[in-house]
């Protein structure tokens, strides 16, 4: 992947605003974006000159190796946690640095009171937001050949287990066999808790699969993803066994795959996430059915498997190419069901293309 150069633009976005030099990052997930490292306690310091990695004994080793397959220029210090306070303020004595931005986002009010009074006492704190998370909004090569592998898992997966739909089993065992396939085809994890909503419980959009038995006649919503290398997939099909003895639901499951269509349609360069969402939201609205989508259309994927951009009614976000987001309209109706169809996608110059590519089913 194309690490090296991720700092510099970080930099650049720094004297592109109006924060600190400085910055400390705190979030794992934007530490590892950064500088390839995976453990599970560090921060890193992005100064004017110079990127200074702070970990402890368990991860010397690890971030030396990491940091070295990346090929990005930061100095790894390794410190019990009992001292890192007093490191870390010399790491910015050092530097000169007078003011330091910090992720208000992934700091808590109790953290950012102990950098001020112990850590770095002193120095100016200011709060930044989004700075390392709007570079993670394009992926490039690398991050979409993970993407799409962590897709064609799950994708691979669920062809595997579907035929155990047939056989009456729970929402829970279905779900775990669902797991336990994505861990064979190479997946870390799932991506989240797999949902498993059969007849009734497909009306709650994230129901934990439990002990009903799943029936041959009435639509399965299952929303799964499978994690590798670090990054994510999302994928929702509304699948059945025979057929779906309630006719309104049939209707239900026509009107998704018409509202979804015209979504993956919106999805394009320059496009307002908020017209994705109404490409959406206006099928389901005709037929009658606009209180009972719930939730906003889509979200970005990537490292986390909820970034931006956010695809809703009230997203300020446009689209550009080599954002990938989900396409995940529903209709929910309590007491007989849902329908949830959704599909990762990336966009392109002249459009998107899908990374899940399970068939949509039809009545």
């Amino acid at each position: 992947m194309q690490v090296r150069d991720r700092l510099a633009r970080l930099r650049r976005a720094l004297a592109d605003s109006d924060q600190p030099p400085a910055l400390l990052v705190t979030s794992l997930t934007n530490v590892r974006y950064l500088t390839g490292f995976t453990g599970s306690a560090g921060m890193l310091f992005v100064l004017p000159e110079e990127a200074v990695l702070l970990t402890d004994g368990r991860y010397g080793e690890q971030a030396a190796e990491q940091l070295a397959v990346a090929d990005v220029s930061v100095r790894v210090e390794v410190c019990p946690a009992a001292g890192q306070s007093e490191r870390a303020g010399g790491v910015l004595a050092a530097g000169g640095v007078a003011a330091l931005a910090l992720e208000a986002d992934h700091v808590s009010w109790a953290r950012q009171r102990a950098f001020a009074e112990k850590w770095f006492p002193g120095v100016e704190l200011a709060p930044s937001v989004g700075l390392v998370e709007g570079l993670r909004r394009v992926k490039d090569a690398g991050e979409l050949d993970r993407l799409a592998e962590a897709a064609r898992i799950a994708d691979e997966a669920l062809s595997a287990v579907r035929g155990r739909l047939a056989d009456g089993v729970t929402e829970a065992d279905f779900g775990l066999a669902l797991d336990f396939e994505m861990r064979g085809l190479g997946a870390t994890a799932p991506s989240f808790e797999t949902i498993v909503a059969s007849g009734p419980n497909g009306a709650k959009p994230h129901h934990r699969p439990g002990s009903r038995r799943i029936g041959r006649t009435e639509p399965i919503v299952l929303d799964f993803g499978a994690l590798y290398d670090g990054y994510h997939s999302d994928m929702t099909r509304t699948v059945w066994v025979e057929g779906l003895g309630d006719p309104v639901l049939r209707r239900a499951v026509d009107v998704v795959l018409a509202s979804q269509a015209a979504g993956v349609a919106a999805v394009k360069p320059g496009a307002a996430c908020v017209e994705v969402d109404r490409a959406c939201r206006s099928v389901i609205a005709d037929a009658g059915w606009a209180d009972n989508f719930v939730h906003g259309t889509g979200h970005g994927v990537g490292l986390d498997i909820h970034e931006a951009p956010s695809l809703s009614a009230v997203s300020t976000d446009t689209l550009a190419v080599g954002h990938v987001v989900t396409v995940e309209p529903g209709v929910y109706l309590q007491g007989v069901g849902g329908v949830r169809i959704e599909d990762t996608v990336v966009v392109t110059e002249d459009g998107c293309r899908p990374l899940t590519s399970t068939l949509k089913d039809a009545p």
